[in-house]
């Protein structure tokens, strides 16, 4: 028993140390202790990789529904030829998901504070993940609609979520980085997405289903099964951290006192709330959003069909979606870290998109034979809009 209480005694002692080394560091800042970045190195092993895998999931179910437009369309095995639904009725489709985005963003954040994040985000991985596997089964232009409006709604939460999430983990200069590598995700999506697209779209009529169906059942199956992971890893705060020892967990804590989300602070009240709505940097920061991901959300669905519209058809466009999203990858992670380095985020974020503004006007001023031919000759030149924009998309 006596044994029992110097060990806690010894432990509380050492936490205590560990906490003065990172206000003081014996003169030095708090992120040069070695304490210090063995912790940030702990939590980014197993944070970081699983964040970026939720949203990988979350990006390629909300985007497959462009694969699924043009996939076997030679052979008329279509969504679009099986559905009846016209390329009219595909666009209130698409937009319909955003309407549900735009509703339930703000909403499911308190959501996520009230049932702590490994339950909530788990919950929305499922839903969004048994719904994808439900737009395999649509026969008919409502049955699409309602499905995406509802997956749109389950899937709002998941970028505010996680970056909100990040705040409780990470102090304010470590955060950058750590949004870029989970965003930058959704182009490893979208490359991946290509790839499955043109494997799957050899199962045209295997059990009897279409390729495009099979493109929603198997990349909705990933999306189920992982919420089971999510709720029995994901850490939720410092402060319950069981993978944490006590002096991590101190420091984890202590760290965070001023530049960080506490999981034991009380919800947000009505005054939090109105102080928020009538600051006029939310306001600049949604004209700024909306400008920047227009174009972005346009080409995660309409990429298949804009390189069949370039001659590429049937499997082989689906493939072709690949090269621009893999070195929009590295191009995010890049700029991300160049802009954290040099602390000049606004600069590095203006000529990305500066540079993806540039490539949208010059696809459209050319004619569509010039582009064609360009895009042929040369990938990468014909697709700097889509790597530049991307990426800025990703760093604000």
């Amino acid at each position: 028993m006596l044994e029992s209480l110097d060990s806690d005694k010894q432990s509380t002692q050492m936490a205590e140390a560990h906490i003065e080394e990172a206000r003081h560091g014996n003169g030095q800042d708090m992120e040069q202790t070695a304490a210090h970045k063995a912790l940030v190195r702990k939590q980014d092993l197993r944070i970081i990789p699983l964040c970026a895998f939720i949203y990988l999931l979350c990006f390629l179910d909300r985007s497959n529904i462009g694969n699924a437009k043009t996939l076997n369309a030679n052979v008329k095995h279509d969504l679009l030829s099986e559905t009846g639904i016209s390329n009219y009725q595909y666009l209130i489709a698409l937009m319909i998901f955003l309407v549900a985005y735009g509703i339930f963003e703000v909403p499911s954040n308190y959501f996520l504070k009230k049932f702590t994040p490994s339950k909530w985000i788990s919950l929305l991985m499922f839903s969004w993940g048994a719904l994808t596997i439900g737009l395999g089964g649509s026969g008919n232009f409502a049955t699409v609609t309602v499905l995406r409006f509802f997956l749109g709604a389950f899937e709002a939460g998941l970028f505010p979520g996680l970056v909100y999430y990040i705040t409780f983990w990470y102090r304010t200069d470590e955060r950058s980085i750590r949004v870029a590598f989970i965003l930058a995700s959704a182009t490893i999506a979208g490359a991946f997405g290509g790839v499955l697209a043109f494997g799957i779209g050899h199962m045209d009529d295997a059990g009897g289903l279409s390729a495009w169906r099979w493109l929603f059942i198997i990349e909705g199956i990933p999306s189920c099964l992982s919420s089971i992971l999510v709720f029995f890893f994901l850490p939720d705060y410092p402060e319950t951290a069981n993978w944490l020892n006590s002096e991590e967990k101190a420091l984890a804590i202590e760290r965070l006192r001023v530049e960080g989300s506490h999981g034991t602070d009380e919800s947000m009240g009505w005054v939090d709330v109105k102080a928020t709505l009538v600051d006029w940097r939310l306001y600049a920061h949604y004209v700024l959003y909306f400008a920047m991901n227009t174009p972005y959300s346009s080409l995660s669905l309409f990429t298949p069909s804009i390189t069949a519209g370039l001659g590429f058809h049937n499997l082989q466009a689906q493939l072709m979606t690949v090269p621009p999203y893999a070195v929009a990858y590295v191009f995010t992670i890049a700029v991300a870290y160049s802009a954290d380095h040099f602390n000049a985020r606004a600069l590095h974020c203006s000529g990305a998109a500066l540079i993806g503004a540039i490539g949208f006007l010059v696809s459209g001023l050319l004619p569509a034979t010039a582009y064609s031919v360009a895009f042929r000759l040369d990938m990468d030149a014909s697709l700097s809009q889509l790597v530049a924009h991307l990426a800025s998309s990703h760093l604000f």
